[in-house]
């Protein structure tokens, strides 16, 4: 029997409705006439009514190929340090999004310390909130997830190289979609700064800025693991620069300034 994983956070991250789901993310989705290629990108994965406007506004402006890696943040610490699934799919209300066993299978052959496993992803949202997006945009895709649950620089740096080299490999042009928030739980103002810092060596495509930035600031970017490895990746690949189209806080959303979190649209290319 093939594995599917049951969607974890619908009905509270998303609608776990289909309809009102396909409503909320077409909402979102800031389509553009003037698709731009990117070798990859950081979307936030926050409650779509927080953060879902950033991320559609990624998903919106890009030229979105059928495949994808998807790294996101492991934020329970479960399971291994690096972790993908080789087969099955992922549910959500919209259906399932089926994993890329080709693509998955060389990942871990170039990197054999990813495991394969599912407890890294049973609860873990950060993946699964990309996808009723991906879902809408581009209809039929397939995508490997990659939980990492790991800050050493050289494990991630690696991880961007292998990355970098299966995509390079691969007939297909593949997307890296990287999953993260900003800074969590400051005031507004502090927030909007830390982020700035976090974000200028991201659209220098500065792998060891950014890992340099969020530690020597403090800045408390859940995802800057998995994007130390998508910038590694990208600049492998041939990427030139970043570029923002969106940034926002909770604050913007709910109006309380004293607490907020920050969410930054930035696309690779």
């Amino acid at each position: 029997m093939t594995w599917v994983r049951p969607p974890s956070v619908a009905g509270r991250f998303y609608p776990g409705d289909r309809i009102e789901l396909e409503a909320t993310v077409d909402a979102r989705l800031a389509k553009t006439e003037n698709h731009q290629p990117a070798f990859g990108c950081i979307v936030p994965h926050a409650g779509y009514v927080y953060s879902g406007h950033v991320a559609g506004a990624v998903y919106g402006a890009l030229d979105l190929p059928h495949r994808f890696m998807i790294l996101g943040p492991n934020h329970r610490g479960q399971g291994q340090p690096l972790a993908t699934t080789l087969q099955g799919a992922w549910a959500t209300p919209l259906g399932n999004a089926v994993v890329d066993e080709e693509l998955a299978h060389e990942l871990v052959e170039a990197m054999p310390s990813i495991s394969n496993e599912e407890v890294a992803h049973r609860v873990e949202h950060s993946i699964e909130v990309q996808l009723p997006f991906l879902q809408c945009a581009v209809k039929e895709f397939t995508f490997v997830p990659i939980s990492v649950g790991t800050s050493d620089v050289n494990t991630l740096l690696a991880l961007g190289d292998a990355i970098a080299g299966v995509i390079h490999r691969a007939a297909e042009p593949t997307l890296i979609v990287c999953s993260s928030d900003m800074n969590h739980y400051e005031p507004d103002d502090v927030t909007r700064i830390k982020d700035a810092q976090a974000i200028a060596p991201m659209l220098a495509l500065d792998p060891a800025g950014l890992y340099a930035a969020v530690h020597g600031e403090r800045i408390s970017m859940c995802g800057f693991a998995p994007a130390v490895a998508t910038l590694r990746a990208c600049v492998q690949l041939g990427a030139k620069e970043g570029r923002l189209i969106r940034y926002a806080t909770s604050g913007d959303v709910n109006g309380d300034r004293s607490y907020v979190v920050g969410y930054a649209g930035i696309a690779l290319i």
